[in-house]
């Protein structure tokens, strides 16, 4: 059927964008490097200013909030570095193919490689940032202990489920060019209601916990970022997060299957 064909279509291009895994590499490598270029600190800058926003945040959110600087510092340092990789990705996802136009025109390179480019460029970038987490917990002598090896898988399905969101929202941004400002809209509201400038203790107990568990980007951040600071993720994380994974992909491959041909043409 007219269905299974785009299916079949749709996912033959994403394998072959992932057996291009070194062509990713190598492009996003490349992006950071362009970014950077003739900058003696390259993306340290980016660093540094995220190292200032958050012991400025700290200090004066953790004194508004009467929250002591030890538990406070890292559950911010964490949060914001984490949101800074999502939000960048999600923003970026809208321009992928966009972006991408004059190499999508030019070379029958799988689609899929231009979202994966995105997301290892920022990965990239997380790496970068991901140094000042350690420096805080020196600072507020906090040790870093074992639980901290589960935020990898936890990361890894923060990454899966951004490269589905990454890849409808390429889509459709190719489509329709104002999406992109409603997004960064949409994101700057998330920001405020998910748990990264306040902790979630500091929410009364009954609304607080309706309020988050509605809220499936603040179960996404505790499964990377629960084991950084010392806790287990709850099976609630684990559950929505994966279940966002499998309902995302499914939707995602649908509707690349659909519109992948028309892309190019709406460039």
């Amino acid at each position: 059927t007219m269905q299974t064909r785009s299916v079949n279509c749709a996912l033959g291009d994403i394998a072959a964008g992932v057996r291009r895994y070194q062509l990713v590499g190598l492009l996003g490598w490349q992006d950071v490097l362009q970014r950077y270029r003739r900058s003696a600190l390259g993306p340290f800058w980016l660093t540094i200013s995220m190292g200032v926003m958050i012991g400025t945040i700290g200090i004066v959110f953790g004194e508004i909030f009467k929250a002591p600087l030890k538990d406070f510092l890292p559950f911010l340092a964490a949060g914001m570095i984490l949101w800074g990789f999502i939000s960048a990705v999600v923003t970026e996802g809208c321009i992928s193919f966009i972006a991408a136009d004059a190499i999508i025109k030019q070379l029958p390179i799988p689609l899929f490689v231009h979202v994966l480019r995105m997301i290892w460029r920022n990965i990239l970038i997380l790496g970068h940032n991901i140094v000042i987490f350690p420096l805080v917990l020196l600072a507020v002598g906090r040790p870093l202990g074992w639980v901290a090896f589960v935020s990898i898988p936890g990361f890894v399905l923060v990454v899966v489920n951004l490269t589905w969101v990454s890849l409808l929202l390429g889509i459709f941004c190719a489509r329709y060019r104002d999406l992109p400002q409603i997004v960064g809209n949409v994101l700057q509201v998330l920001f405020y209601l998910t748990p990264i400038m306040w902790m979630p203790s500091s929410l009364p107990h009954h609304i607080g916990r309706v309020l988050l568990n509605l809220n499936p980007v603040y179960h996404l951040l505790a499964v990377a970022r629960s084991p950084l600071l010392g806790q287990l993720p709850t099976v609630t994380d684990w559950v929505v997060s994966l279940a966002l994974a499998m309902l995302g992909w499914l939707v995602a491959v649908l509707v690349y299957g659909r519109y992948k041909r028309r892309i190019a043409y709406w460039l």
